[in-house]
């Protein structure tokens, strides 16, 4: 008896030493099996999520990695699994030929509902289309589209006035911050009919903006984070960041909706008083006003107040905000930066750019008889004459024929797409294209940023930016919306394309006809995880004044 008690902790070493060999047998045994897969390998119970948030940080660029590889690429995480394609055959099935079995899903909603709630980017089914026709038919209207052009138009002049005076005292400035600053503003003028003013000339702070660019990276935190949820219910941690950035979200989004809300019902007071005094006023009108189906502005947020009936109340409108807010503000800022950024990497596009710009200017002045203004590099009131002067020949007609700028947006789109990866969940078990196996419940995402990279979508020059490759024989092409995704494709592809170009365009025609950007000494571009593509540490530029350059007619 003594001696079985003596030899019990031997026999439970031995037992201890025969489960971690068996233990590491297996693990062995697994990792050899994956030895010729061309995906993220896995361990037990933790798969590839190891790998994938050591990753995190630069996972765009480590499934492009992947993607140059294999086409399809499947990250395993525990209990679910993402199916990543960058091929434009398996794009299409996804967003068009079996579009009905990839919505956004259930999974993707359960992680971004805190944020996008029931708006058009988080919605499916009957809810997307309604809201989609809802904003389909304003994009639609040319009062949205006239008055789009103004707003833009003033919003960068006031940009131009900042980046003059910065120009002329020799500090950094963070670019990034005044293009997040300009869409904000613009959007909530063209979008929700009320001016915020974070563009003034004295940058006020602006808690909504940090707020929601702090919401947006924890909820992108979220798909790769398995205790997310257990922070939520102890209120620890990333999610308890979230909580209070989504008080301050909304303070701002609801604060929006009732200033709306009372400009048009003193509207609608207003119109009625004046029906009920003057007898010759429409009948119609009237009853128009009543029933409050008369539109008081050609904003979006107005045209959904009216259908409020149908919808959810102040939530679906903040919800409608929000969405928006990243479809105007977020993703133009974001192209914009790396717009200037592949600038001031490429002098040569630039010059070329700044050549169509000035050749541009010359011939609309010529042709409308109007001498352009002269100026000398210090003499600040002339330079900005000039350049309102300037702003005021481009319309959304004349915007059109600067097609190597559109060129260049498209290749900093192509290269940094503003979306650089989409998420769609499979309703049904499915089989793509190049016969990779989708089961029910799991996630397929499609990569605009490693499709862009990808040589066998672009050829061997895919990794370099280059605009001459949007011209074919001097004409200005377009490509496959399944091949140059930024827009998405299919049945949901982006309904303010059209606008973006517009804003950008007017913005960028400006900067670069009359500034000149240097990157600050070792500042550090790079990408932050957000459902955008923002950069991490802003852009901090140095600014100039381009001199005086006048042909020798304008002598």
């Amino acid at each position: 008896m003594e001696e079985t008690i003596k030899l019990a902790p031997l026999f439970g070493f031995h037992i201890c030493c025969a489960f971690a060999l068996v233990s590491l047998s297996w693990i062995f045994i697994h990792r050899w099996r994956q030895m010729n897969i061309k995906s993220p390998k896995t361990w037990p119970f933790i798969a590839s999520t190891i790998e994938q948030l050591i990753n995190y940080e630069r996972m765009h660029d480590w499934l492009t990695e992947y993607l140059a590889k294999s086409k399809t690429v499947t990250v395993k995480l525990p209990f679910k699994s993402y199916t990543y394609i960058a091929d434009p055959v398996n794009v299409e099935h996804v967003l068009k030929t079996n579009f009905r079995n990839y919505p956004k899903g259930e999974v993707y909603r359960s992680y971004m509902d805190v944020l996008l709630g029931d708006g058009i980017f988080n919605a499916d089914g009957e809810l997307w289309r309604n809201q989609r026709k809802t904003a389909s038919f304003q994009f639609a209207s040319k009062n949205l589209r006239d008055f789009s052009t103004h707003v833009f138009r003033e919003y960068a002049l006031k940009l131009s006035r900042i980046l003059a005076r910065r120009a002329s005292t020799g500090s950094a400035i963070d670019l990034q911050d005044l293009f997040l600053r300009m869409t904000l503003d613009s959007i909530c003028e063209v979008g929700f009919g009320v001016e915020v003013g974070t563009l003034a000339p004295d940058l006020p702070e602006n808690r909504f903006a940090q707020a929601f660019d702090a919401a947006n990276a924890v909820v992108m935190l979220r798909f790769v984070d398995p205790f997310w949820r257990i922070k939520r219910l102890l209120g620890v941690g990333s999610e308890a960041l979230l909580a209070e950035s989504i008080k301050a979200v909304d303070e701002f989004t609801y604060g929006i909706i009732r200033k709306r809300k009372a400009e048009i019902e003193q509207r609608r007071d207003q119109v009625y008083n004046q029906s009920i005094n003057d007898p010759d006023w429409s009948v119609d009108m009237i009853d128009c006003m009543v029933t409050g189906t008369h539109q008081v502005k050609h904003d979006i947020l107005s045209r959904f107040i009216e259908l409020g009936d149908e919808g959810g109340g102040d939530k679906s409108l903040r919800d409608v905000v929000l969405n928006f807010v990243i479809a105007g503000r977020d993703t133009t800022a974001a192209t914009m930066s790396w717009f200037v950024y592949m600038m001031v990497n490429h002098p040569r596009v630039a010059e070329k750019l700044c050549g169509e710009l000035k050749e541009f200017e010359q011939d609309l002045a010529e042709k409308a008889n109007v001498p352009l203004i002269r100026y000398e590099n210090k003499d600040v009131e002339a330079f900005a004459e000039r350049i309102a002067q300037f702003a005021g020949l481009l319309s959304y007609e004349s915007l059109a024929r600067l097609n190597y700028l559109h060129a260049c947006i498209s290749e900093t789109l192509r290269l940094y797409p503003a979306v650089a990866q989409d998420l769609k969940g499979a309703l049904e078990d499915d089989v793509l294209p190049d016969g990779t196996k989708v089961k029910a419940g799991e996630m397929v995402t499609y990569v605009p940023y490693a499709m862009g990279r990808m040589e066998y979508n672009w050829g061997p020059d895919a990794a370099l930016f280059d605009p001459e490759r949007w011209f074919k024989d001097g004409l200005l092409q377009t490509f496959s919306p399944f091949k140059f995704t930024a827009f998405q494709a299919g049945p949901r592809i982006c309904l303010g394309k059209d606008s973006a170009y517009l804003q950008m365009k007017m913005t960028l025609a400006i900067l670069c006809r009359f500034f000149t950007f240097n990157l600050v000494p070792n500042h550090q571009v790079r990408y932050k995880m957000m459902t955008t593509l923002s950069m991490a540490h802003g852009l901090k530029v140095y600014v100039g004044i381009k001199c005086q350059l006048i042909d020798d007619q304008l002598q």
